[in-house]
């Protein structure tokens, strides 16, 4: 008995130490965090992270920033930003755009909300209201531009990382003198070049016609030489760091310079430091391991369950039908991981075909689903080809379905926890598991089925394929990880060879669907792991495949962006 409370015991130690450390070092220096719903325009609730230092008080109002993360992103993401300005004495604000994380609305509605979030930001009595910046990425500056045109003297600067002056492009009328006081921070390597600077290499920006507009420039601009007057409003700055677009968020150079521009253009902060000085990643390192350990807490659930009446019936030994790792084995493995990889842009292309309606709001959520469908349609027709091992769809009934939902109650109740003890969620970089609100869980609900279908048919060869007889643990976790998450490793790692050797994607023109693959890699690895490790205590995948599912729907779900709305109108060509 002791065994099988091994891994949920040691669950809980890693979530629970992870999210104390993450909690430390978001709060240091007195720093409180608290989760904020405010008014929107046309009756939408807003939902943002109100960073406030100990300086900031009613009768001593401080500096203040409003942060905006990127498309089908959330207001974590911006968590590294709000640190650092947070810990140096200024009030910051990390919002959910519209239709993303907990704002109602749908994407780019009501300005992104941005509008809203820089009136909720003035309204703060611990806010100095003449000496506001604004902060966004990529999509973000959507929410941050739209704030500075509404009150174009509500603000004293504006941080851009990865983007422009312009919702997804620069402006051919950008100026000098407007927006006020800009600095921009855009990677040598930043996948959206072509889309936000019409130059093909995130190293040439300096040389956009439309930059030098912005910065008043007759040739290429200077990087980190200051054009303009900083007084005056007319301040520009250019930063060209050698990251990528979903570093410029995540780099000590990304976040260092918004630090030193907001540092340099706003006034009053109660602690300078050097932009250099940062702690904000072991912020990152303390929601990894979170997430980590609510892996582990996952398995040790299950394997606690198993041991119950009402599940003994489950629990098998393991009776794969391969002997060896032979050829037919590696045909096998090498077809799990290339066709997902393969299919993986022509499929998310399709999909743009399933326009989001309302039972189905999330466009990005409906690309995967006939992405993962068709791939279930495929490894469905090889499997018969193949034909090795038992289906074991037999167990696909009450138990093993009330077995997956008590599973994923109890993963679920761990984050519900670490987000009302320490207010923050399991995460890193792109990867974030968020606790659904109510709106969410509706659309989970509309999804799950779709997930269902595919996970059913994904996770078979794990044991009828892959299986081998007499193996150990550690080499079928390994095995499965391989095959789950080995076609997206390729995938992203030949993009990113490509763009760090020539300076283009491999596929210059996916680089959203690029960085949405970053993600699957660690996420189809742990579906892997939850397979095998199922797989080897009742000899079906049926409930491994059933707790992948409301994993995946959920992780999915909760982080996507909504587009649908009573008046969405999907892009279909008029007809010629």
């Amino acid at each position: 008995m002791r065994g099988k409370w091994r891994l949920f015991v040691l669950g809980w130690l890693v979530i629970l130490i992870g999210a104390a450390l993450a909690h430390a070092v978001q709060t240091t220096g007195g720093v409180k965090v608290t989760d904020v719903r405010f008014p929107g325009d046309k009756g939408v609730v807003m939902s943002g992270l109100l960073y406030l230092p100990p300086n900031a008080t009613a009768a001593h109002p401080a500096p203040a920033v409003l942060v905006s993360h990127g498309y089908i992103n959330t207001r974590e993401m911006q968590s590294p930003f709000a640190i650092e300005l947070a810990r140096r004495g200024f009030v910051v604000l990390a919002m959910d755009m519209t239709g993303h994380g907990y704002s109602g609305g749908t994407v780019a509605a009501q300005g992104f909300g941005g509008p809203a979030a820089l009136r909720y930001l003035q309204s703060r009595p611990e806010v100095d209201r003449g000496n506001i910046g604004l902060e966004g990425h990529s999509l973000g500056a959507g929410a941050v531009l739209s704030a500075a045109a509404d009150q174009p003297d509500g603000y004293r600067s504006i941080v851009l990382e990865g983007t422009t002056p312009g919702l997804l492009g620069a402006p051919a009328t950008a100026t000098p003198t407007s927006p006020r006081n800009v600095a921009l921070v855009f990677g040598k390597f930043d996948e959206f070049s072509v889309l936000m600077w019409q130059v093909p290499k995130g190293s040439m920006v300096a040389t956009s016609t439309r930059l030098q507009g912005l910065f008043g420039a007759s040739g290429p601009v200077v990087e980190g030489r200051l054009y303009g007057d900083i007084a005056a409003g007319t301040g520009r700055i250019l930063w060209n760091p050698p990251i990528t677009h979903p570093w410029e968020h995540f780099s000590r150079a990304g976040i260092g310079h918004a630090v030193d521009w907001f540092q340099t253009t706003l006034n009053g902060e109660a602690r300078p430091l050097d932009p250099n000085n940062q702690v904000w990643i072991w912020k990152e390192v303390g929601t990894l391991a979170a997430f980590v350990g609510f892996v582990l807490l996952l398995l040790g659930t299950f394997e606690l369950l198993l041991g119950a009446p009402l599940f003994a019936g489950l629990s098998a030994e393991p009776q794969p039908t391969t002997l060896k790792r032979d050829g037919r084995w590696l045909i096998s493995l090498l077809l799990i991981i290339a066709i997902p990889a393969v299919t993986y842009f022509p499929f998310m292309k399709l999909g743009n075909l399933f326009f989001p309606m309302k039972a189905f709001p999330q466009w990005v959520t409906n690309q995967l689903l006939v992405w993962a469908i068709l791939n279930g349609l495929i490894t469905l027709v090889l499997g018969l080809v193949l034909r090795r091992g038992k289906s074991n769809l037999a167990k696909l009934g009450g138990p093993a379905i009330l077995l997956a939902v008590a599973v994923m109650a109890v993963g679920y109740g761990s984050l519900a926890l670490v987000d009302a003890l320490f207010k923050v969620d399991y995460r890193f970089w792109v990867l974030g598991l968020k606790p659904l609100d109510a709106v969410h869980a509706r659309y989970a609900l509309s999804y799950l089925p779709l997930w269902t279908a595919y996970f059913l048919v994904a996770l078979r060869p794990l044991g009828a394929d892959l299986a081998v007889k007499g193996e150990g643990p550690v080499a079928a976790y390994l095995t499965a990880a391989v095959a789950m998450a080995g076609g997206f490793a390729i995938l992203v790692g030949v993009q990113y060879a490509s763009l760090f050797t020539t300076g283009l994607l491999a596929t210059p023109s996916e680089p959203l669907n690029v960085i949405i693959a970053i993600q699957f890699i660690p996420l189809m690895a742990v579906v892997g792991i939850i397979g095998a490790f199922t797989y080897r205590r009742t000899n079906a995948y049926v409930p491994g495949a059933l707790i992948c599912a409301l994993l995946i729907c959920w992780y999915v779900t909760a982080g996507t962006a909504t587009h649908w709305s009573p008046d969405f109108k999907p892009p279909i060509p008029a007809a010629k």
